[in-house]
Parts: structure tokens; C-alpha cells; sequence
């Protein structure tokens, strides 16, 4: 069962510095439009409880993320699915999940200097009345900054004081490779410098962790690797179908299942990752897992069906 509500500005609460951060954002939005009301939705799992929280949306333009796809394939593609032809502005959905005194939450959106349409996660958080100082378990799927560069304020300080930190042992080396710097894209610098920065500020508590691990009760690490060189998906199993916290390694609630063979610039390893997302959906059909996608809309919450040879996303009601 999935519950979503509304939570108003009357639910914020004052929790410290790092919601000074937030209130002051909230203070000059509020000069400018209108306060929008907050989706928040809960789904049982096992004996858990997940939550997903908005961290904001991005922009991201159309040439960028199918650059082999030829065209006039991929516009008479979109406009059949009533989605833009000039960009996509995919949310990004910040996964919690509470189990009894701990509270983990996967990826924690992008903070204040990424993009201004995102790092919304901090007043999100406040608006459902969750502490940061709450959370216990900081899991990371990958290190891209819309996922990573939210672990620290704009005092660097961490935004999760208490939390203990875990990360790929692959996406970890990766990004703190002397060379990999050098060996990215000038466009993807900026990058590698903001997951390094971010690094040094949890080292002294984070763990390394393999595709198999049981990271946390219940919760197994899965290999989805593509994207980045050490991706992970966490699938949470509960008594009926499990529920798998996707991270990127399925990008978008429609192309990423009907053409799953499309190349896109946003995987570091493009090849990688079309072998990911057919392995993927293949094991969530025959799984019959449900699926939280970062960047899905919906909230990112559904099922997985196979549809006139390739897949479809089915929210969940």
C-alpha cells in the first residue's frame, strides 16, 4: 500500500543550523511565489517503512542523453509519448526507509550548488518532521552530484551528523583516483572534484561495501554498474514482493523501458549499461519486485510489467 499526502509550511520545525539553511531558503522563495504544498509518500515494506522525500528536479537536454539515437526515431518517439523533444526535467526522489530506531536514507540529493531547480531536499525533510539528526545510515548508489554533493551544507558540515556512511567499494576507488580526473571529460571535472571534496568530509566514517552485502537488515547491495563503475541498487526484502531502490540504474520511467538497448550519455559506461538495464528488468518481472526510481515521476514508486516486447513501469496506486 503507498500513502501519499500533503504536508503544509505550519509542519516546519527549527532543528539547528541546518535548518536555518532551510528556512532562510524558504524565506526568500516565499518573497517570489506562492509556498507549494510537499508530496510525501509511504509504503510498507516488511517490517519497514519507506519514504520518498523531493529533492528538486534537473534539466538535462535531449542531445546529451541519446546522442545515437538518430533524430527523427527519437522526436517521433517522445511526441508519441507526450514527453518534450528539447530536454527532460526528471525529478530526483530521495529514498528513507525506518525500521524500528534506525532511519537510512539512499542518496541524498545534490545540495545547494548543482542545480537551482534541485537541492530541496534539507526543507523537504523539515516539511514531513524529520531530523536529520535522526537519520542513522547513509547509503549511497552512486556519486554523481545529484545524489552525493547533499552530505554537506553550506558550512561543510555534514548535513547527517550521526549517520554512519556506506558506499560502493568500486565507486569509492573510482572517484578517488588520482587519475581519474584526468581521464574524464572537462565538462565532468567539476565532478570529480565535488565527489572528492564530499569524500574527504565522511572518510573518517564511511565503510565499503560489495554487490551481495546485506547492508543493513533485510537489505541486500545489488550490482548495477554502467552508470558509474560501482553503481549499487539496494533491493529491501519484505514478506510479499520486495522493493528494489533503483538509484539510476533505470533513468526514466518510459524510455529506460521501452528501448532499455538505447545508449545514453548520462552512463559513463554506455555499453554497461544497456547490459544492466535488460539484466535489470528481466529479474524485476520475473521477481515481480516493485521499483523506486530517482528520476521517475510519481514519485518513482511501481511495478514492473513486460509489454509487447519490451517493459512498461506501472505506478503504484
Amino acid at each position: 500500500m503507498v500513502e501519499e499526502y500533503e504536508v503544509t509550511p505550519n509542519r516546519l520545525s527549527a532543528l539547528g543550523r541546518r535548518h536555518f539553511l532551510m528556512a532562510t531558503a524558504l524565506a526568500a522563495g516565499s518573497t517570489l511565489m506562492p509556498f507549494r504544498s510537499l508530496a510525501v509518500t509511504r509504503q510498507q515494506v516488511g517490517n519497514g517503512e519507506l519514504i520518498v522525500i523531493s529533492d528538486g528536479a534537473l534539466s538535462l537536454p535531449m542531445n546529451f542523453l541519446y546522442p545515437d539515437v538518430p533524430k527523427e526515431e527519437l522526436e517521433a518517439f517522445l511526441k508519441a509519448n507526450d514527453l518534450p523533444t528539447d530536454a527532460l526535467q526528471p525529478p530526483c526522489n530521495v529514498t528513507l526507509l525506518r525500521q524500528g530506531d534506525r532511519l537510512a536514507i539512499f542518496d541524498v540529493g545534490s545540495g545547494a550548488n548543482f542545480m537551482p531547480t534541485a537541492g530541496k531536499l534539507l526543507e523537504n525533510l523539515a516539511a514531513a518532521d524529520i531530523d536529520p539528526a535522526e537519520v542513522t545510515d547513509v547509503l549511497f548508489t552512486h556519486a554523481h552530484p545529484d545524489h552525493l554533493w547533499g552530505v554537506t551544507d553550506d558550512f561543510d558540515e555534514l548535513v547527517f551528523p550521526e549517520a554512519r556512511y556506506q558506499i560502493g567499494e568500486a565507486e569509492w576507488a573510482y572517484w578517488s583516483s588520482k587519475d581519474t580526473l584526468d581521464s574524464v571529460p572537462a565538462d565532468r571535472q567539476t565532478f570529480v572534484i565535488g565527489a572528492q571534496n564530499r569524500f574527504a568530509a565522511i572518510e573518517d566514517k564511511v565503510e565499503m561495501i560489495k554487490p551481495g552485502q546485506e547492508v543493513l537488515a533485510g537489505v541486500e547491495a545489488i550490482d548495477t554498474s554502467g552508470h558509474t563503475p560501482g553503481h549499487l541498487s539496494f533491493l529491501v526484502h519484505g514478506q510479499g514482493a520486495g522493493t528494489l531502490i533503483g538509484g539510476d540504474a533505470l533513468s526514466h520511467a518510459t524510455i529506460s523501458f521501452q528501448h532499455p538497448e538505447w545508449r545514453t550519455g548520462s552512463d559513463q559506461d554506455p555499453d554497461k549499461g544497456v547490459e544492466t538495464r535488460r539484466r535489470l528488468l528481466d529479474r524485476l518481472v520475473a521477481d515481480k519486485l516493485h521499483l523506486i526510481g530517482y528520476h521517475f515521476d510519481h514519485s518513482g514508486a511501481g511495478a514492473v510489467e513486460a509489454k509487447d516486447g519490451a517493459y512498461a513501469f506501472v505506478p503504484l496506486a
